[in-house]
């Protein structure tokens, strides 16, 4: 009898026990001067340790948590905690504030998502391997990053990024 109590208690669904995720998605849409389509690219990403400490830290008022609002690029491998190479000039600078829009969306049950989307246009040519979420400018904290083979822009090209972490169970 307790064995069939417990796993009534332990089963999803029964609003006693959940087992609650994160999973990141990044598209990245690269189109030329004329607004053509040269590449479009859906990767799931990796969230970040920090970035598990820092949602959980948004849960609390008293923690200070800072919520997400910027995304930056780069040409290395990501850390645990930054980009390895980021992107600082010719149109590739880290964006946030009114550049990035962050928005709560619909992926599996009703608002389980939030999702940030920005676009940067390019002045020069990169190799572009890394893209990262952060809380701030230059000293931010990265909740989540993704390394992936290299997307060449060249100048006049724009790339479209959106970038989504869902909550599931």
């Amino acid at each position: 009898m307790f064995n069939r109590i417990r796993g009534w208690f332990r089963s999803t669904g029964n609003g006693f026990l959940e087992r609650p995720k994160m999973n990141g998605e990044l598209d990245l849409i690269v189109r030329d001067f004329q607004g053509r389509l040269k590449e479009h690219r859906h990767i799931k990403n990796t969230i970040t340790g920090v970035g598990k400490a820092m949602m959980a830290a948004l849960l609390c008022a008293d923690s200070g948590g800072t919520g997400i609002d910027y995304i930056a690029i780069g040409t290395g491998t990501p850390s645990a905690t930054a980009l390895g190479g980021e992107c600082t000039t010719v149109g590739g600078e880290r964006r946030g504030g009114a550049d990035v829009a962050g928005t709560i969306v619909t992926t599996g049950t009703a608002g389980d998502t939030a999702q940030f989307v920005t676009t940067f246009t390019f002045t020069g040519s990169f190799a572009l391997t890394e893209e990262g979420l952060f809380n701030a400018g230059s000293a931010g904290t990265m909740p989540a990053s993704q390394t992936f083979a290299a997307l060449n822009v060249v100048s006049g090209d724009t790339l479209q990024i959106s970038h989504k972490i869902q909550f599931t169970t």
